[in-house]
């Protein structure tokens, strides 16, 4: 049977179950990636699972997120991270190399692998024909620790693109346009392929800007084939050697089909506050603006810096907007400074940064109450930029930069300029000399963990009792992000290696009393919409909650990653049978399930009484009977280590 590029890659890494979407598959892993936020995480999973060494081909963790040095965390983090690499035989890039994705793409990525990533933007790596997911840390320790990842067969969505992009129309739009006709739960068992005559119009980079932003869709992840057009790109970053041509097969199909003419498309822009409240632009265009804002990994090329100074050559932005420049990467920056364009950005008012993603994550670049940030990141979740009243659009590197010229949303085909037509250098500054390789497994046995005041190791976890009847402490609405559940930012991520700390923040962005209720509840419950646990893939969105005693969550539907991390940490996710049992529940009544553990072994649903309103519904969970496993023993660490033999303790808040 002819195969698609998915399937292909599925298919030549696939250790267990059958390609039949819903169904479980394993996959084998080659490659991981962990960024800081997420990978002081998995170090300590890693070193909770006693592991010698890691046995994938290629595990990298990057130093992007929590660059900012205000006091010690951050930069003990740092060192930490730099001795576990060390320790477990991990490449390392240290602090101002670059955001994760585009680096990974320029260094490590290959046509033909897998990637698991501990960041939903990992998916990227899709630009090069690899099968880049993304995942909660602890599924990524253990694809480090040689196991298999396991997820739901996907269906396969294949995307044909014709036609060849107008004029101030570039590949943010296109994925805009994605996220325009299907939202921000259109892709939720999907993997996007994108294939057609088109292709051969979008760089490697153009392709990294839609397949990183493909997590706003829900997707596992997209795909591109691997054609000449990776090969040049492989050819400019010295590892022509690593290409391999990976293309569908002619006759393949797909299960879902769509179609976008490139030539169709126009400026567009996604408004306050998410990925899928997409407009035109020149349907907004006149509301004034704070800040424009260029960079992080959904915008990491070359060619979108170079289009922004090539606008602003010769011009001054408006004096009322910050205009902030990210580079993606220490490479990147070196190259754009040896072409000139720094300098024309600079002269033209930029605010430049270190590389980094700085400001996407809330780390600095905050702008000012209620005042429109058009920037040419992934997400704009309410609060994320750091700002708690924001207003945060999705746009492109060309309407960013008419809109900062202008002070107002721009439609750029209205600025009366030429076109900046820019390529990919054939010669980027190649920079591999700040990434620390692995050290050789005798020497990386004598390396001590590096262990600042702020660094705990992982808390033990108890396994699932078989009665639970606990108060429901929140009640959230539909398309709540991790964002709100654990926030990102200056305020909170530098807690990231420490629990105990870190769950004092949680659903804070949504009811600042939720963790002083829970520590003084013995266990609850939090229900919510649909598509809950869209967006970041920090696990820190399910430990801090399961610290401070949540149970289960039960909710219309959920997003893909997190619904795993829950199941990684010993919560059940359960969705209702019937919807409008939502309406029903109110804050504060008590749930109760029994027999739970007969319940999850025998089928997929279970009864819960609402003891305060003496009525009951039912729900259901969608686990595995692997799944099942390892929330009975209370997750993965667990489950892995009874299989080793060893024991573990159980969590409390005192622990």
């Amino acid at each position: 049977m002819p195969l698609n590029v998915a399937q292909k890659l599925i298919q030549s890494h696939l250790v267990s179950g059958e390609m039949k979407p819903g169904d479980e598959i394993g996959l084998r892993i080659d490659q991981t990636l962990t960024q800081d936020a997420t990978g002081t995480m998995v170090m300590l999973e890693l070193e909770a699972m006693d592991l010698d060494r890691v046995k994938t081909e290629v595990s990298v963790q990057y130093v992007d997120h929590n660059l900012i040095q205000a006091d010690f965390k951050n930069p003990d983090d740092h060192l930490f991270l730099r001795s576990a690499c060390q320790r477990f035989g991990v490449w390392f890039s240290r602090p101002g190399n670059g955001v994760s994705h585009p680096c990974h793409q320029e260094n490590f990525g290959k046509p033909g692998k897998t990637l698991l990533g501990s960041d939903s933007h990992t998916p990227a790596g899709g630009a090069l024909g690899m099968l880049a997911i993304g995942a909660g840390g602890l599924e990524v320790a253990l694809a480090m620790a040689g196991e298999p990842f396991y997820t739901r067969m996907p269906q396969i969505w294949g995307v044909k693109l014709t036609g060849e992009l107008p004029e101030w129309v570039s590949a943010k739009d296109v994925i805009l346009e994605m996220l325009r006709r299907h939202g921000v739960a259109g892709g939720v068992g999907r993997v996007v392929e994108y294939y057609g005559p088109g292709l051969a119009t979008l760089s490697a980079m153009d392709r990294h800007v839609i397949a990183n932003m493909g997590a706003e869709l829900g997707a596992t992840t997209t795909v591109f084939p691997s054609d000449q057009e990776v090969r040049r790109f492989l050819r400019a970053w010295k590892r022509e050697e690593d290409w391999a041509e990976l293309v569908a097969d002619s006759g393949a199909d797909y299960d879902v089909h769509d179609e976008i003419d490139l030539s169709s498309l126009e400026p567009l822009i996604a408004m306050p506050s998410s990925p899928g409240n997409v407009r035109p632009v020149r349907e907004v265009a006149g509301e004034p603006i704070y800040q424009a804002y260029v960079g992080s990994s959904a915008n990491p090329g070359f060619r979108d810096f170079a289009v922004s100074a090539m606008m602003v050559r010769g011009r001054r932005v408006h004096d009322r907007v910050s205009y902030d420049v990210n580079p993606t990467s220490r490479a990147q920056l070196e190259t754009l400074a040896r072409d000139g364009y720094v300098v024309d950005l600079l002269h033209a008012g930029a605010r430049l940064h270190q590389a980094g993603c700085n400001g996407c994550i809330g780390m600095g670049q905050a702008p000012a109450t209620h005042e429109l940030s058009l920037r040419t990141v992934p997400r704009n979740f309410p609060g994320r930029s750091g700002t708690k009243e924001d207003k945060v659009c999705l746009v492109s590197p060309e309407t960013a930069t008419a809109s900062a010229l202008t002070g107002v949303i721009t439609d750029p085909r209205t600025l009366g300029i030429p076109y900046p037509r820019v390529e990919d250098p054939d010669d980027p500054i190649v920079n591999r000399e700040t990434f620390l390789a692995p050290l050789a497994p005798e020497a990386a046995r004598e390396v001590a963990l590096h262990k600042g005041p702020n660094i705990a190791s992982l808390p033990p976890f108890e396994p699932l009792p078989d009665t639970i009847e606990v108060p429901v402490l929140l009640k959230v609405a539909d398309n709540v992000s991790t964002d709100e559940i654990m926030p990102a930012g200056t305020r909170v991520l530098p807690f990231r290696s420490n629990i105990p700390k870190i769950a004092e923040f949680s659903f804070d962005v949504i009811d600042p009393t939720y963790a002083t209720r829970a520590k003084q509840a013995s266990g609850h419950i939090v229900i919510g919409g649909n598509n809950y646990g869209q967006g970041s893939s920090r696990e820190h969105a399910a430990l801090g909650p399961k610290f401070l005693g949540l149970r289960a969550v039960i909710a219309k539907s959920f997003a893909r990653i997190h619904s795993q991390n829950l199941i990684n940490f010993g919560m059940l996710p359960l969705t209702f049978v019937d919807p409008a049992d939502y309406d029903a529940i109110q804050k504060g009544d008590v749930l109760r399930l029994t027999d739970l553990h007969k319940a999850l072994a025998e089928g997929n649903e279970l009864t819960v009484e609402n003891v305060t309103q003496k009525r009951s519904f039912r729900v259901r969970h969608a686990m595995s009977p692997r799944q099942v496993e390892v929330v009975l023993r209370g997750g993965l660490i667990n489950a892995l280590k009874e299989r080793l033999g060893q024991s573990e303790r159980p969590l409390s808040q005192a622990s």
